[in-house]
């Protein structure tokens, strides 16, 4: 055995750590990540991108990493918390995506295409057909636009912000967290806000027929011209929406903490 033998045997156990510790973060994101870690992508395939990324980014962000802990328990602590920071930075990125999914949602309650129901994997149980055509429209637009490129730099940056082997703080988590959900929330109903305004309008027009005309059967012939308003209005506002939500992901994934 000769000398670079026996240096590339003493720095195996070193190299074998630092992949271990980036592919944890590395992994735990992927699997949260909008795009990346979409419920309809094989859980093969998903693997492999983790893997393929850790790769990638291993000779980046290995200077970042610290030594080697001398026991299991620290070692375990240590990819833990990468596992929770990875998994904390990946949600934070998908519940901007959620909102398109979110205002399919109510989009389709405000139209009557709420009982057209399917299977939705990313958000669980079942869900309008409109809101699972929105979901799929997630990955295409994150990957069509270019975007994935903000998520895997916040990503970088994320290392910056939260050291591996260091917890960030509880308080800060919280309040970033309940700033994503409320800021999903709000942008989805901005998205839907046109079906809301001429739901809302409709169902009072609707009281105030049958209270006139009390005799007439008013759900069999308001629900038909309420699918069909709906779809209408949905063919000339469709663009529009799509184009406000990529207006506001844009902006919302170069806030993402350690982006920049």
């Amino acid at each position: 055995m000769n000398a670079d033998d026996a240096a590339f045997l003493a720095a195996l156990p070193g190299s074998a750590f630092a992949f271990v510790a980036v592919l944890a973060r590395v992994s735990a994101a992927v699997m949260a990540m909008p795009g990346f870690g979409q419920a309809d992508l094989p859980m093969t395939v998903r693997a492999g991108l983790a893997l393929v990324l850790t790769l990638l980014l291993l000779p980046l962000l290995a200077p970042l990493l610290p030594a080697e802990p001398a026991s299991i328990a620290a070692v375990a602590a240590l990819l833990a918390g990468e596992l929770v920071a990875g998994i904390w930075l990946g949600w934070l990125a998908r519940l901007l995506t959620l909102a398109l999914p979110l205002a399919g949602q109510i989009i389709a309650l405000m139209t009557g295409l709420s009982s057209v129901l399917i299977a939705d994997p990313d958000i669980g149980g079942q869900g309008p057909g409109l809101s699972r055509l929105f979901d799929l429209l997630v990955p295409v637009v994150i990957f069509g636009f270019g975007l994935h490129a903000e998520l895997l730099a916040a990503f970088v940056g994320s290392y910056h912000l939260i050291p591996p082997g260091t917890w960030f703080p509880a308080g800060d988590t919280a309040r970033t967290i309940l700033a994503g959900v409320a800021a999903s929330f709000a942008l989805a109903l901005r998205l839907a806000a046109p079906f809301v305004l001429a739901g809302t309008l409709w169902q009072i027009g609707l009281a105030l027929f049958g209270r006139l005309v009390p005799r007439i059967q008013i759900y069999f012939i308001a629900m038909p011209a309420q699918i069909l308003g709906g779809i209408v209005l949905l063919a000339v506002l469709l663009r529009m929406v799509v184009a406000a939500w990529i207006g506001d992901l844009g902006p919302g994934f170069v806030h993402l903490p350690g982006f920049g």
